[in-house]
């Protein structure tokens, strides 16, 4: 039986994919990737913000949901601390849900309306023994409303209508920090509230991993988010991940198309400044998994060559800790060439080694 391993990462994902039925007219059966053998590491430290940016139905929400053990997947493996999520024991499934906490999109959706807000708070408390006493219950459920700007006295005792969306989820951020958990995964938390309070949302998120080093995975469409937030950034199309680096590298140094039409959507803040140029993207379905063998950007890159239909394109490496998955870099060395020569270089030193003691 595996046990769980304090030095292994939080989360690691390897090469998840996760493929769903089609209803289709006719008696041929159709599938769909939502996610393609997609690979991701959280560690505990240093704790760091890793956001997943994507246009709707890259295929986000779907992996978020297979990262919380809520969804299993169709291949691949999550692993926490080097155990699969789907074999934990029920002490470690607690450990587990302890340790990896979800912030979802609608802030009202979460809450059961004919409930007290504070009650989310409560279960919490007593489900995993945070307190022995009324008093600690408040005492704790004050100080965490307070870390995250909210005044008790404005929440406790109200309903989800009484609030508005962003205090809503800032309560939902103070349940979290509870339990201080290892990773946060936040599934576009700000794309239902104010532009006006949004800021102070991400601005906790960063609070909790300098105060509390608590890592955060931020899903968003929203490149400026990203950006906001820094640190590593993975760039999702069509269920596939096409290029991740550090925020600056792709912003700077975008690798692959995908990734460039994204920010060449971004409008100049300056009004007296037009788009000259349409934009040169066609509209296509989204690939199905018959077409795994080939590039999902294929229908709509204009640098669009005869390889990129017939193959899947591998990982290159860009610069260091900058990789994209584009036929464009074939100059560029491969990511498992160089696995595969670091791997190579371990084993001689370790026969050297062995050589050296005899």
């Amino acid at each position: 039986m595996t046990e769980l391993k304090e030095n292994a990462p939080v989360l690691d994902v390897r090469n998840v994919s996760k493929i769903f039925n089609i209803p289709t007219p006719g008696f041929e059966r159709q599938y769909i990737a939502a996610v393609d053998q997609v690979s991701l590491i959280l560690q505990e430290k240093p704790a760091k913000i890793v956001s997943l940016v994507g246009e709707s139905g890259s295929g986000k929400t779907t992996l978020a949901r297979i990262m919380l053990g809520l969804t299993p997947p169709t291949r691949g493996e999550v692993l926490y601390k080097g155990k699969q999520v789907a074999e934990l024991n029920k002490e470690e499934w607690w450990d587990f849900r302890r340790n990896v906490q979800p912030i979802f999109q609608d802030p009202f959706g979460i809450y059961n309306p004919f409930y007290r807000v504070d009650r989310a708070l409560d279960i919490t408390i007593k489900n995993f023994g945070l307190a022995s006493s009324n008093d600690e219950i408040y005492a704790l459920k004050a100080e965490a409303l307070r870390a995250v700007d909210l005044r008790p006295d404005d929440v406790i005792g109200r309903y989800p209508h009484q609030l508005s969306g962003g205090q809503c989820q800032r309560v939902m951020l103070a349940r979290t920090l509870l339990l201080r958990p290892k990773i946060i995964v936040a599934d576009e938390p700000v794309s239902m509230i104010d532009v006006a309070v949004r800021m102070l949302f991400l601005n906790i998120l960063l609070d909790f991993r300098d105060k509390y080093d608590i890592s955060s995975l931020m899903i968003t469409h929203d490149l400026a988010t990203a950006y906001y937030m820094g640190g590593p950034m993975v760039v999702l199309c069509f269920g596939r991940a096409v290029e991740s680096g550090d925020i600056m590298q792709l912003l700077n140094n975008p690798a692959h198309p995908y990734t460039q039409q994204l920010l060449a959507a971004i409008p100049t803040p300056d009004p007296t400044q037009r788009w000259e140029t349409r934009a040169n993207v066609k509209i296509t379905d989204r690939p199905l998994t018959h077409e795994g063998k080939k590039c999902v950007y294929a229908a709509r890159c204009p640098y669009a060559m005869p390889i990129c239909s017939q193959q899947r394109p591998p990982d290159y490496i860009v610069e260091e800790g900058h990789y994209v998955a584009c036929f464009l870099h074939q100059d560029k060395p491969k990511v498992s060439e160089v696995m595969m020569s670091a791997k190579a270089t371990r084993r001689a030193e370790k026969v050297a080694r062995t050589h050296g003691e005899d």
